[in-house]
């Protein structure tokens, strides 16, 4: 019986399997903004150990997020290639986050290798999960712009999760913690940990896989490496990612910091104050700021916790306006095709990362007018990434005869984890060369390390993203005649069964 791999898909599924990266995004938002502050600041480890933990990791994961693509593509089962390890995955995947975010009781020397011993675990499991959820989307469907509109629903639910985890998180980790910063975040990662569960057993039961591989197609890994070194916009693809994401690593990094040691507390509490995030102190709070206090967006009339609201609240914008753009992303590339939407998109997204370095610390309206344009350009690039990676293992098939989704995808997923690892590297030397550290945060070379890591370095890291980009060979009409032959190919593999 054949099976129309370019139907439409129904919401169910497309919810359901965007779901699944709302779980993985509970970790992956969490790692990109708070990991190097936790290490850091709760945890107790230099950034300069803790920018090595980063950079080694990464080489941990040139070895598994390859191998587990040539395993996703060689596994068979009643649920499919990819589908199960969804459901094999996620209970280790929320026991190993929650771990290493959790402080033992333990010396200096012990805390260090607690410390690899999770982060290494937490990358194991991430690749378990992600490479194959990734390669889902390749073969949920043959239709190019339905794979757009995945991506939109995909994510939509990520966003939301970075809204989540970027808004409440610190709020959150202040108030379970009551003034205990350790147990503050352990209970914090619990609790998100428990909800990337079910996230993951929805995705596994709504998703299904269509696009199959030519059935005389024979098993070479040599070969899967040859295809994808061959295969242009794969590479131009897996360029621009590890720039992208050096760059998200880099920034997401800094930021907490530069809220915290940049930007006037003052400033930030008057601009707080006019949106009645500010306990006054006389009088009752208001009904509105009794909500605001339940959970940790209360700024209190000392001041002491300004920067984790302020921090709460930019964050909270900027991904809203961040949704709204991921959800332009599926007409604009309809319009005008998905090349130039991302590169346009992502030119103007570097011009504003820029820009935050010349915003003065006391131009608190100013710093969160530059959140909202870059959250706006970034937006619409999110999910058509990881449409043009599908786009790319196609493109790979049509060119070789050939097709390894979960190969092509995994390759990605390594430059997206080591881009974080780079970043994260990057960060803690630059912080360190600068001499950030215990009882010098606010030293004039920290406070400039600070904006260079928040602003010059990202923005170089999305100029090499552009300039590579301006490689890729598939545009709208080449997309178009990819997935005509293809149709044609299928068709004759479905007859012939």
């Amino acid at each position: 019986m054949s099976v129309n791999v370019s139907s439409r898909l129904t919401f169910r599924e497309k919810a359901g399997y965007a779901l699944g990266d709302a779980g993985a995004n509970f970790v992956f938002q969490t790692l990109m903004i708070f990991q190097m502050t936790f290490y850091s600041k709760v945890f107790g480890i230099t950034v300069a150990a803790a920018s090595w933990l980063f950079l080694i990791g990464r080489l941990f994961d040139a070895v598994t997020d390859p191998l587990m693509g040539v395993i996703a593509d060689r596994t068979k089962s009643r649920w499919g290639r990819f589908r199960p390890w969804l459901i094999w995955s996620a209970l280790p995947f929320a026991l190993v986050f929650w771990a290493a975010f959790t402080t033992p009781d333990l010396g200096p020397q012990g805390k260090l290798l607690y410390a690899w011993a999770t982060y290494l675990g937490l990358m194991a499991v991430y690749t378990l999960n992600n490479v194959p959820y990734c390669a889902l989307q390749g073969v949920m469907t043959a239709d190019s712009n339905e794979r757009t509109s995945i991506g939109t629903y995909r994510f939509f639910a990520a966003m939301s999760v970075g809204f989540i985890v970027s808004g409440v998180t610190w709020p959150l980790v202040a108030k379970l913690g009551g003034g205990d910063d350790a147990k503050g975040w352990s209970l914090t990662m619990g609790f998100f940990a428990l909800i990337t569960i079910v996230c993951f057993v929805v995705a596994f039961f709504s998703a299904k896989e269509r696009v199959q591989p030519d059935p005389e197609q024979k098993s070479s890994v040599r070969q899967d490496l040859a295809d994808a070194f061959g295969n242009r916009p794969w590479v131009v693809l897996f360029i621009a990612t590890l720039a992208i994401f050096t760059m998200l690593a880099v920034r997401g990094g800094s930021l907490p910091l530069f809220t915290q040691y940049v930007v006037s507390q003052s400033a930030l509490a008057d601009f707080l104050r006019h949106g009645g995030f500010v306990q006054s102190g006389i009088g009752e709070p208001t009904g509105f700021q009794t909500v605001l206090d339940s959970v940790g967006y209360l700024v209190k009339p000392d001041l002491s916790n300004v920067q984790a609201v302020g921090f709460g609240v930019f964050n909270m914008a900027g991904s809203v306006v961040t949704l709204l753009g991921v959800l332009m992303s599926k007409p604009l590339s309809e319009r005008f095709g998905k090349r130039g939407v991302f590169n346009t998109c992502l030119a103007i997204t570097g011009a504003s990362t820029l820009w935050l370095y010349f915003i003065p610390g006391d131009a608190v309206g100013t710093q969160f007018v530059q959140g909202l344009l870059w959250a706006a350009a970034y937006g619409p690039t999110i999910p058509l990434l990881w449409s043009m990676i599908a786009d790319a293992a196609d493109y790979g098939e049509w060119k070789n005869g050939r097709r390894a989704t979960g190969f092509v995808f995994a390759g990605v997923v390594f430059a997206l984890k080591a881009g974080l690892g780079v970043g994260g590297f990057i960060g803690g030397q630059v912080l360190s060369a600068y001499g950030f550290g215990e009882g010098t945060e606010t030293a004039a070379a920290s406070l400039h390390g600070i904006r260079m890591t928040a602003a010059i370095y990202p923005a170089v890291c999305i100029a090499i993203a552009v300039f590579t980009l301006t490689r890729y060979p598939i545009d709208k009409t080449l997309n178009d005649r990819i997935g005509r032959e293809l149709a044609e190919r299928r068709a004759r593999y479905a007859s012939a069964a």
